[in-house]
């Protein structure tokens, strides 16, 4: 457990009926020590090591988040570098017990260690000054420790005055710098420091270091309220410290989740779960009770939306790592109705469930009336979960139209309650499925909440069951079908920019080589159109793709040039003739390839509105 800053005891009756000022927790229970810094054990376990060795840098960069003890572990090294007691008379990480000039360091009073917030004094002026005392030796203490926080607040020529002071102190000089913005300091100030990353405290070892606080204060303090407080101070030491003060005089001395929760003004977590999985089984009226009876007890609607992505996350993340449930922060009931929800959502659901809230929690810092977006938010969420994708959709229609949907593809959770989960089903709205006319019918269900909701997405299957339907299954295909329609540019376009990655009907994905036009995609997709009467999607992959049509004939013939070359009649000829140099090699049988038409526009080259082929019948 941390040690309290030391206070001079006195004696007489007096001196002890003056009560002490209360400190904060934060203040009271701040490190005085390496032993005391909890979550930092690489960092600690570096300097352990320099300060046995000797090898003390000149400088120290110590960056992070607020809160995880970057201006304390500045503290303590200034401690540990002017440590001397009776004993100990060199630098030592191990501080056993209060030193000469311990005190006075640490309460930020001593006149060898110099303190500065860069954020108030940023200019070239209070470097100058730094520049113009190092040159004196310390008053009374080891070394002349600058601790200079948030020193990514100092302007470019603060900076710039510091470049040869700080790569050639004097030896009774140190620095140690903080900052939160390490992007904002120049490499030129980071390349003469030594850096230390401190990291975000684990929720474990943070509830572990606020039970050791509340035993020591006294104060009863439940499992899940520490792992709430945990939750919301985001690995900072010192927020998890101002919450629990805060929680402490909330409670009167006793702190509960319930109290915890009304103070952070968060919502109910099993209620969330339960909101969770109401949406999940497409229960629209459900889910809009539950908001209401939340938004009357005292819940924001904005937490609300927030609490659920937050949820939404745990469940994607439980679907990878099932290891997460060991989080400290995460309650055994989260961990276990988490999990198994985890099993039973597609990853296509959540992902879309993800987008749908992070949308509303924008429109909900817009709003003049969150409830009202809050509720349309899960409407959507609701309706939207219970539908299967475009990809299932086309897939069953094109397999026969009837049939059940592919797991996977609409959530089967259940709410708490025990009612089934959403079923799913797809149909033909006409006397037979293959009927050209006919529009398929979508219909989802809830049989826990009663919700029912229907949608007749109007799919055109026309081209797909068409007997005449043109197959392109390769570039060269693609490569003859330009030539046949004597369309010379898009020919050229296509054997020198295109790299084969996959053909399938009616969807071609190619890679693009360097220096292909910014149209070359669109205008393969008109023309692809006009020369079959089908759509075709053309899509750019980012895989690269095979070779060119240009580059494989160029790689086929500079193979045949070099075994060629290799010929001994050949290279006698060429040694008889100094300069000359193979050009050309034509196979005995094949035939003579034909002379590449000038470059020029076709008569049926495509020169109209494009809209007048992209619009619908």
């Amino acid at each position: 457990m941390s040690e309290t800053e030391g206070t001079e005891t006195t004696t007489g009756t007096a001196a002890a009926a003056k009560p002490e000022p209360y400190r904060v927790l934060a203040r009271k229970y701040r490190p005085r020590s390496f032993d005391d810094l909890i979550g930092q054990e690489p960092m600690v376990r570096t300097l352990t090591n320099a300060f046995e060795t000797g090898r003390i840098a000149q400088a120290w960069m110590l960056t992070g988040v607020r809160g995880v003890g970057k201006t304390t572990t500045a503290r303590i090294l200034a401690r540990a570098l002017n440590y001397e007691t009776d004993d100990i008379h060199q630098p030592t990480i191990h501080m056993t017990g209060p030193g000469v000039h311990c005190q006075a360091i640490m309460e930020g009073r001593h006149v060898d260690v110099v303190e500065m917030d860069a954020a108030s004094h940023t200019g070239i002026d209070d470097v100058r000054e730094i520049i113009a005392q190092v040159r004196y030796r310390p008053v009374s203490a080891r070394y002349k420790v600058y601790i200079i926080d948030e020193v990514h607040m100092l302007s470019n020529q603060a900076f710039n005055g510091l470049l040869k002071t700080l790569e050639e102190p004097p030896e009774h000089v140190k620095f140690v710098f903080a900052t939160t913005e390490i992007r904002k300091v120049p490499i030129t100030v980071l390349s003469r420091c030594q850096r230390f990353d401190l990291r975000r405290v684990e929720s474990a070892t943070l509830i572990q270091h606020l039970k050791k606080i509340a035993a020591a204060e006294e104060v009863s303090i439940e499992d899940d309220a520490l792992r709430l407080i945990a939750r919301a101070a985001e690995g900072s030491v010192r927020d998890s410290l101002s919450i629990t003060d805060q929680a402490i005089a909330h409670g009167s001395g006793t702190v509960t989740e319930l109290a915890v929760r009304d103070m952070l003004g968060l919502a109910d977590r099993v209620r969330i779960i339960d909101l969770f999985e109401m949406l999940m089984a497409g229960d629209a009226a459900g889910a809009l009770i539950e908001l209401r009876e939340q938004y009357a007890a005292g819940a924001d609607p904005a937490v609300v939306i927030s609490e659920l992505a937050d949820f939404t996350h745990l469940v994607t993340t439980l679907r990878y790592v099932p290891d997460a449930t060991e989080d400290a922060a995460v309650s055994p009931m989260e961990a276990e109705r988490g999990l198994d929800l985890s099993k039973k959502l597609s990853i296509r659901t959540l992902g879309q469930v993800w987008q749908m809230l992070l949308k509303a929690s924008e429109e909900m810092r817009t709003t003049t009336t969150p409830r009202q977006a809050a509720e349309m938010a899960l409407i959507r969420v609701a309706h939207a979960a219970d539908l299967p994708s475009p990809d299932d959709l086309l897939r069953l229609i094109r397999e026969g139209g009837d049939g059940a949907l592919p797991a996977g593809a609409a959530p089967p959770a259940a709410p708490s309650g025990g009612n089934g989960g959403a079923s799913a089903s797809i149909g033909s709205a006409g006397p037979t499925a293959s009927s050209g006319n006919s529009a398929p019918r979508l219909v989802a269900s809830a049989s826990g909440g009663g919700a029912r909701m229907e949608a007749r997405p109007r799919l055109e299957t026309k081209s797909a069951q068409q007997p005449n339907e043109v197959a392109i299954g390769s570039i060269e295909a693609l490569a003859k079908i330009a030539e046949d329609k004597r369309d010379s540019l898009m020919r050229v376009s296509i054997r020198r920019y295109l790299r084969p990655v996959r053909f399938q009907p009616g969807r071609i994905e190619v890679g693009l080589a360097e220096g292909a036009p910014q149209t070359l995609i669109g205008d393969l997709m008109k023309r692809l159109h006009l020369w079959t009467g089908q759509r075709w999607v053309v899509t750019v992959s980012s895989a690269g793709g095979e070779p060119t049509l240009d580059e494989r004939e160029a790689q086929k013939r500079a193979s045949l040039i070099d075994d060629a070359a290799a010929d001994p009649e050949v290279a006698a000829i060429l040694s008889a003739f100094p300069g000359a140099k193979i050009t050309n090699v034509t196979l005995r049988g094949d035939a003579e390839e034909e002379a590449a038409p000038a470059i020029a526009a076709a008569e049926d080259d495509f020169l109209g509105d494009p809209d007048e082929f992209l619009d619908d019948d």
